[in-house]
């Protein structure tokens, strides 16, 4: 029996690719429109949260320590 593969850890080049052409092109199209451009914007956006949220072990850490407000 064969052991399953093990899932890789990080984001796929060929999507991070595939989006940072995606980009380059709708950002250089005088057809596209506004909200079309800022919807591909948004989704390269959230590729780079992704990768600092798998880069950076304390990503998101501050959010369960002590209240800064002392409420």
């Amino acid at each position: 029996m064969s052991k399953p593969k093990p899932k890789s850890s990080g984001v796929n080049a060929e999507l991070e690719k595939f989006l940072t052409k995606m980009m380059k092109e709708a950002m250089t199209s005088h057809e596209m429109s506004l909200t079309d451009k800022m919807k591909i914007a948004d989704r390269v956006l959230k590729l780079e949260a992704l990768k600092a949220k798998l880069t950076d072990d304390g990503f998101g850490s501050g959010f369960y320590g002590d209240d800064a407000d002392g409420d």
